[in-house]
């Protein structure tokens, strides 16, 4: 079973671009399935399910993490892939935060940008963008060419190496050539040993483990200070 990683800011339309890729690879005699991560609540697994007829599930994070429920739930996603007999497994993340890393060594990595994000998207993102295979750009029907240009130089200012595809998520249009893309990567053996292609946005403080109170002596584990003496104006 081929499993594909898809990235992505919220509402960046990752959804909808898997939802094309499918029907792609449904038309060609593919058994594809699809696992919806995210925070607090999703009808995307149920959308898949009925919109495609394909088998879906998804999991909620909650008050965790939601990058980090994703990597410990991995193992039972590419499982129950496997026991819905897919050749193919689309993972879609919640893409919660900039900073979130899900790309695994040896599983397609795709991360999904929109136009709307702004010209200065790409430099403000992390390894989610840095690290991926492809990068696919949607909603550029809504900017004009100089502005997709700018932010298809700053993809690749940050990730030189990555396939930059553009994709409308309304219609399909440049479909293919993902699909074409994705058939190019071999199987992941096994996931068991498998590694991130970087580490995990530090997760460990009082407020993860439920504390409400505002103020220092209430805070411990993983906490950053700004640093204001010195900066301009202060």
């Amino acid at each position: 079973m081929k499993t594909l990683i898809v990235a992505g800011p919220p509402s960046s339309g990752k959804t909808a671009v898997i939802m094309h890729a499918v029907k792609r690879l449904l038309a060609g005699g593919e058994k594809a399935a699809a696992v919806k991560f995210d925070t607090r609540s999703s009808l995307d697994a149920e959308t898949y399910a009925a919109r495609l007829d394909i088998p879906a599930i998804g999991g909620i994070s909650g008050y965790l993490c939601p990058d980090h429920y994703f990597i410990s739930n991995m193992e039972e996603a590419i499982e129950w892939g496997e026991a819905q007999n897919a050749s193919v497994l689309f993972i879609e993340t919640a893409g919660l935060c900039l900073r979130c890393a899900p790309h695994i060594e040896g599983l397609p990595a795709v991360t999904i940008l929109d136009c709307l994000g702004g010209i200065q998207a790409p430099e403000k993102m992390g390894p989610m963008l840095r690290l991926a295979d492809i990068v696919v750009l949607t909603k550029g029907d809504l900017v004009s060419q100089a502005e997709r240009e700018v932010i298809v130089y700053g993809i690749r200012a940050v990730n030189p190496k990555a396939l930059v595809l553009p994709v409308n998520g309304l219609i399909g249009t440049g479909t293919l050539n993902l699909v074409r893309a994705l058939g190019e990567y071999r199987l992941l053996p096994d996931p068991e040993g498998a590694r991130l292609r970087h580490d995990m946005p530090a997760a460990l403080c009082s407020y993860c483990t439920g504390e409400r109170r505002i103020g220092r002596k209430y805070q411990t584990g993983s906490v950053e200070k700004l640093c204001w003496q010195n900066t301009a104006g202060a």
